[in-house]
């Protein structure tokens, strides 16, 4: 068997059949099996590094399909959807095989290819963007475009990644970054057309807020507010009497000292440095509730737990 030829440079990763045959690559050369084949008509170099963190790898996958559809897009299409949040980093709630979603503007041509999900967007409500050579919904409008499928809290969690604001503080990063959007484009996107899911995107837009980091933080203070209890001021800074710097409390009461932290899958120094943190809210008379995926599977413990904290600390119900 020869040596397999090489492709030229100029084709990249990811390239249309019509693309490389224009630039005089043979049809047998593009079936050799060193080829991904993602759609009909589309070639892709295989994948390497492949993540290990279940929804990194979907994200990769869902983005790395998205590059090798590019070739595809006819002018009027872009991006949009699940697949538009990947692109722009936002938490993603997609479960079972991944559908690529990919809308045309107005009365343009849908696309018709296996694994591509069409959808038709009207030009007054929608506006797109280029985010790493991809042709995407705005932010504003693929978060509109989510009220179909996506619960409330989904929609909040996606609009808190949006709105946040980089804020100045001890050991934050990149701050004075403009958010990715705002609460008014959001409103502007929500209400430009008579849509499905409008009712959930309206629950949805009072609850987003400017300064959430996570979608569990999110999930977690949703928890308590939707419970009866008081929204917790969020990413708080906490000093001691003399000025010291004890740490950032994901969810705080300081008026009760009582602060909510979500645990995630932490290892190595990044432990080592939250359980310092924790000790030292602590030794500072604060009562530290400590919150992890599995505890957010029982809303009620959660509530109970923060709703004990808050009476033994003089809070009451009614106040």
């Amino acid at each position: 068997m020869g040596a397999r030829i090489s492709l030229p440079t100029e084709l990249g990763p990811w390239f249309s059949v019509g693309e490389a045959l224009g630039a005089g690559v043979g049809a047998g050369r593009l079936r050799g099996a060193d080829l991904e084949q993602p759609f009909h008509g589309a070639r892709a170099l295989p994948r390497t590094n492949v993540d290990t963190d279940p929804w990194a790898a979907l994200r990769a996958e869902m983005i790395w399909l998205a590059r090798a559809y590019a070739p595809l897009l006819r002018d009027d299409q872009f991006f949009s959807h699940e697949t538009a949040a990947a692109i722009w980093g936002a938490p993603m709630y997609a479960s079972g095989p991944v559908v690529l979603h990919v809308s045309v503007m107005g009365t343009g041509v849908m696309p018709q290819r296996r694994g591509v999900q069409g959808h038709r967007a009207q030009p007054v409500a929608t506006t797109t963007r280029v985010i790493d050579g991809l042709r995407v919904a705005s932010f504003a409008t693929m978060w509109a475009m989510l009220g179909t499928d996506h619960s409330r809290d989904q929609l909040v969690a996606v609009g808190d990644f949006g709105c946040r604001v980089w804020r100045e503080g001890i050991g934050r990063p990149d701050p004075g970054r403009a958010p990715i959007t705002t609460l008014e484009q959001l409103e502007a996107a929500m209400n430009a057309i008579r849509r499905r899911g409008i009712s959930r995107l309206r629950q949805a837009h009072p609850l987003i807020r400017t300064d959430a980091w996570s979608p569990r933080e999110t999930k977690t203070r949703l928890i308590l507010v939707d419970d009866g209890l008081p929204e917790p001021e969020l990413n708080r800074d906490v000093f001691d009497e003399f000025g010291g710097f004890l740490g950032c409390v994901d969810l705080a009461y300081p008026e009760y000292k009582v602060a909510v932290e979500y645990q995630g899958q932490l290892h190595g120094e990044q432990y080592a440095r939250d359980l310092e943190r924790i000790e030292r809210l602590r030794a500072a008379g604060w009562t530290v509730i400590q919150v992890s995926s599995d505890t957010l599977r029982y809303p009620n413990v959660v509530t109970r737990r923060v709703f004990e904290a808050l009476l033994a600390r003089g809070w009451r119900p009614n106040r």
